[in-house]
């Protein structure tokens, strides 16, 4: 052919090199090949070194369980997946007819079955390839279903319709509910494999018998005939298990009132889906017929049927009976199906047993009214740990690579006796304090490594300038709390790796007194060790950080710490557990140890109500705190704190307690993953006395009671008292329109004989009204007796206020405090004129949290305002506290002076916390703290020196009160500094050892 002559109907032709095509080949498997061998020494060293992780923590058998159920799920999934694929095109392929081109679609035909041929099998080797990996992928994903499935145990209780144990909805229903999707997933594409096959190698062709354009049945081969009818008919056998599966489903299914069973369900969706499994099993038959009559037309005609008989009794008709049989009478009708749910409901969120009480709150307040409420008043928190998080880094800080988180922890210990809530925090890493020029990977990663030390400070005390009392403190620690491990190297918001041990003490520890810090060598068993060359190799892989292979501050007795957040090394060895997003630091047995609260969930309750969990654990804490998170699982209708884990900050060991041993999907997992929960009897007392009523479950809980603390099924049906939890009326602009979190408190609700660490929230309507409908509690002292839990923890109490009283709500509350006129206590200056002046001046006005207390026969309300002057190094320092009881409101310096105004004069609660005179030497130590030093020395015990103390303190109180009617708060500072020097040495020259002052 010339040169010059280009092929009728193509472009001209270029001939390739047979040399380039080969090199462009080898080209191309070695980048593939590098390609691979990357991601497979990736994968290696991603498996070496979770298993070395897992290994650490002593829950290499977790992993072990997983990856072999894992893998074993992947296998059969990709068999069966691929393996379908494969048959049906090997099939079509191995039966397709000998056919002699006798029309232009036949000749074309032809030629692209000659132009497949020459990559037929590589296709056919790919495409099931590729089908059965997601295929595998997607079964392997199920493992928790396959090990809960496994490992079931029955509840022990029936579901209301079914007559079934519960734990066959939440057990066997899922794992079923997965198996019957993968199937028809499998059956389908094995379908659209053969129908292509057949199609392309000719043993279907949908042009019918002769090419005929109107012929109403393709026609096909006989092989090809069997072949897809026998696909057909096992696709339509899964699709009427399916229907007589989704009958049970119905039990969990949301409605728009209820979750589960209704009348309509009962009576028309539950007896259809057996007519329409019974429909499917018919079209199978249908389907197997067609392989002996060979016609078409029998199953397409019961498919269609079938299609027509799924609208009709499948939606027609439970739609019919809705509006005609239910609807008329539609509450007589559901009343039974809404007893049933509401009853499943409080069992599935462990709400069986609240003890309810009608609460007919007075709203007068008289003199002496909290006098038989002191204990309780004895114990109000006055410090927000959502605030204080600034003072005690300015405080108690230290130096500027420790840090506190922003929202700090409400614990309890002993302190002089008496056991006190107390807000806690540790210092945790902080590589953003470190200077620039001391930022290098030797320092980030070797050198500064961990926190130091547990702070904490009584919840009731204040110095004299509104500064927390603490309690335990300093670096090295004071020993308040008693000797323990101080060094923290586990926690919250830790960098992402350490590497410690190793020759000599080069980690920064603390400074000593003289200012020079000192170092330490990580001693402890945590981590990973290093000294293997390949565990170092396969952690650079795994972190793409060649320095740790090549740094010389990495050898022998090196250990790296990595995985170091308690919420996510206890998810890792629990993965079934979701973990509360709360987690907070105590001492115990002489460590710090992260409690972590692990709940067991699901969401196949039969008949209970469902949660979003996103949206019921959120709050205006949540939305402005990095350290306490929302839960992010889901939808669920069953939930059980069934674990309290405990992670070691100083070596990261993890234990995992059952503390609701009963709860069958504990029992389920430990099954699964046996030794990996220790029994509750393992539990020191100390341990005991510092677990609580965990906050998230309460939320959830407390969600739940908004619709379900009617009980009457009428009053539910007509949703005629619909409750909400409060917006917090307190949030800033970050966290407006965000509910109220609950609160720990201390304090004895009515009835109670004696007040308890408890968990408190409250209650309005649903509308526009704002006043308060119910208190919910939950005694949270787990008690103080090794390996037991005190038989009052977790009971639930839930005060309803009667729709004949009119409760003053937190939301009004607040309204009340921002444009009242009251003036403070000793009629000084009105508390709007207070804070309007720590505005004007600069400073930033912070209120604390607003707390709820059922005393004195109603509701009192108590909130602490916070001044924080203008500066980088500034802090917020309490200056007020304002309370209100029934439409009366009143405010002072000190909760006592405020109570008194309150209540005419005299609240009778003595036990009220006051400021620092209740502990001077607590007092005067945060205040040196401050660097305002408020140390005095004793005075003799004369007139002249007693008469002289008296007239300083008249002096510093009358100026103090001049300077905040200016707000002029540094002035005030120092008013209130020599106002307790004063207070002193008066104290110390009164003959009595005390002064009274009026």
């Amino acid at each position: 052919m010339p040169a010059d002559r280009v092929p009728e109907g193509g472009e001209q032709q270029v001939a390739l090199d047979p040399r380039s095509v080969k090199r462009a080949r080898r080209l191309a498997l070695v980048v593939g090949g590098l390609i691979a061998a990357i991601f497979l020494v990736r994968l290696v060293a991603g498996a070496w070194t979770q298993w070395a992780w897992f290994d650490s923590v002593g829950f290499v058998g977790v992993l072990r369980t997983q990856w072999i159920t894992q893998g074993v799920l992947f296998v059969i999934g990709a068999l069966l997946t691929g393996g379908a694929v494969w048959t049906s095109l090997a099939v079509a392929h191995r039966a397709r007819p000998v056919i002699v081109p006798e029309s232009d679609d036949e000749l074309v035909m032809e030629r692209y079955r000659g132009a497949f041929e020459p990559i037929r099998r590589r296709v056919w080797m790919a495409v099931p390839a590729l089908v059965g990996f997601f295929g595998g992928a997607t079964a392997a994903s199920q493992w928790k279903l396959a090990l809960l499935w496994l490992n079931r145990v029955p509840f022990g209780t029936k579901d209301a319709h079914f007559n079934k144990d519960i734990g066959f909805f939440v057990f066997t229903v899922p794992w079923l509910s997965f198996l019957v999707g993968f199937l028809t997933m499998v059956l389908m594409l094995a379908l659209l494999a053969a129908l292509l096959a057949h199609y392309l190698y000719g043993g279907l062709n949908f042009r019918g018998a002769g090419g005929g354009a109107h012929s109403r049945s393709p026609r096909t081969s006989a092989a090809a005939r069997v072949h897809l009818c026998v696909l057909a008919a096992a696709l339509l056998l899964v699709r009427a298990g399916s229907f007589w599966l989704s009958r049970y489903e119905s039990a969990t299914a949301a409605g728009s009132r209820i979750t589960g069973v209704t009348y309509t369900v009962d009576h028309a969706i539950i007896p259809t889906r057996g007519v329409l499994a019974l429909a499917a099993l018919c079209c199978a038959a249908m389907f197997i017929a067609t392989i002996v009559t060979g016609t078409w037309r029998v199953p397409l005609v019961g498919v269609a049927m079938m299609t027509a008989v799924a609208v009709l009794v499948g939606q027609v008709y439970p739609a019919f009976v809705q509006r005609f049989q239910v609807k008329p009478s539609e509450a007589s009708k559901e009343t039974p199906y809404i007893k049933d749910a509401m009853a499943a409901t409080m069992k599935a969120y462990g709400l069986g047993d609240i003890d309810r009480r009608s609460y007919s709150a007075t709203t007068d307040a008289s003199g002496g009214q909290l006098r038989g409420d002191t204990a309780t008043m004895r114990g109000i928190r006055l410090l927000d740990p959502t605030v204080v998080g600034a003072t005690f880094q300015q405080l108690q800080g230290r130096v500027n690579y420790y840090r506190f988180p922003a929202s700090l922890d409400v614990d309890r210990y002993t302190t002089n006796g008496e056991k006190r809530d107390t807000v806690v925090a540790v210092r945790g890493l902080n590589l953003a304090g470190v200077p620039a020029s001391q930022r290098n990977w030797v320092n980030d990663h070797t050198v500064y490594t961990h926190g130091y030390g547990v702070v904490a400070a009584d919840g009731g005390k204040l110095t004299s300038e509104g500064a927390p009392v603490f309690v335990e403190k300093d670096m090295p620690t004071n020993g308040v709390l008693g000797k323990y491990e101080p060094r923290i190297y586990f926690g919250e918001d830790m960098p992402g790796f350490s590497i410690v041990g190793g020759q000599g003490a080069r980690e920064l520890d603390h400074p000593d007194a003289s200012g020079e810090q000192k170092r330490t060598r990580y001693a402890g068993k945590g981590g990973v060790a290093l000294s293997n060359p390949m565990s170092r190799l396969a952690y650079a892989v795994t972190y793409g950080d060649k320095n740790i292979l090549l740094s010389d501050a990495v050898g022998d007795g090196s250990r790296i710490i990595d995985n170091r957040d308690p919420s996510e090394r206890v998810k890792a060895v629990a993965p079934w557990l979701t973990t509360d997003g709360d987690v907070y630091p105590s001492v115990v047995d002489g460590r710090v140890q992260w409690i972590v609260d692990g709940y067991t969930t699901s969401d196949n309750y039969p008949g209970a109500a469902k949660s979003n969990l996103s949206g019921a654990t959120s709050d205006s804490t949540t939305a402005t705190s990095r350290n306490v998170r929302a839960l992010r699982d889901g939808q669920v209708n069953y939930i059980r704190n069934s674990v309290k884990a405990t992670v070691d900050a100083y070596s990261g060991e993890v234990k995992l307690y059952a503390w609701e041993p009963n709860d069958p999907m504990l029992k389920a997992w430990t099954k699964a993953f046996g030794g990996s929960v220790k029994p509750m009897s393992q539990m020191s007392a100390d341990l005991v006395s510092h677990v609580r009523y965990p906050s998230d479950l309460f939320k959830v809980q407390r969600t739940v009671l908004e619709t379900y603390h009617q009980n009457d099924a009428g009053e539910f049906f007509n949703a005629s008292d619909q409750w909400q939890v409060p917006d917090d009326p307190t949030a800033g602009e970050n966290a407006k329109g965000q509910p109220q979190p609950p609160y720990y408190l201390t304090l004895a609700m009515p009835g109670q004989k004696a007040p308890s660490y408890s968990l408190t929230s409250t209650y309005i309507p649903v509308g526009s009204r704002q006043n308060l409908t119910g208190y919910l509690s939950v005694d949270s002292d787990a008690g103080s007796e090794a390996g037991k839990k005190a038989s009052s923890y977790g009971r639930v109490r839930l005060l309803e206020m009667p729709g004949s009283t009119s409760v003053t709500g937190p939301a009004q509350f607040q309204n009340d405090l921002d444009s009242t006129t009251r003036t403070s206590a000793d009629g000084s200056v009105p508390l709007t004129q207070f804070l309007s002046q720590a505005r004007q001046s600069g400073s930033t006005v912070a209120r604390g949290n607003l707390l709820t207390l059922p005393v004195g026969g109603g509701f009192l309300y108590v909130e602490p305002i916070y001044v924080q002057a203008r500066g980088a190094t500034s802090y917020p320092l309490q200056r007020a506290v304002v309370v209100g009881f029934g439409n009366k409101l009143a405010w002072a310096p000190t909760l006592e002076a405020a109570l008194d105004d309150l209540f005419a004069g005299d609240s009778g609660a003595d036990g009220a916390p006051q400021p620092s005179q209740d502990d001077a030497n607590s007092a005067k130590d945060s205040e040196k703290d401050s660097g305002k030093d408020s140390t005095t020395k004793p005075s003799t015990s004369s007139n002249a020196t007693l008469d002289k103390a008296l007239k300083d303190l008249q002096k510093a109180y009358d100026d103090g009160q001049a300077a905040m009617k200016k707000g002029d708060w540094k002035a005030y500072g120092e008013a209130q500094q020599r106002l307790q020097k004063a207070l002193d040495s008066a104290t110390s020259a009164a003959p009595s050892g005390s002064v009274t002052a009026k």
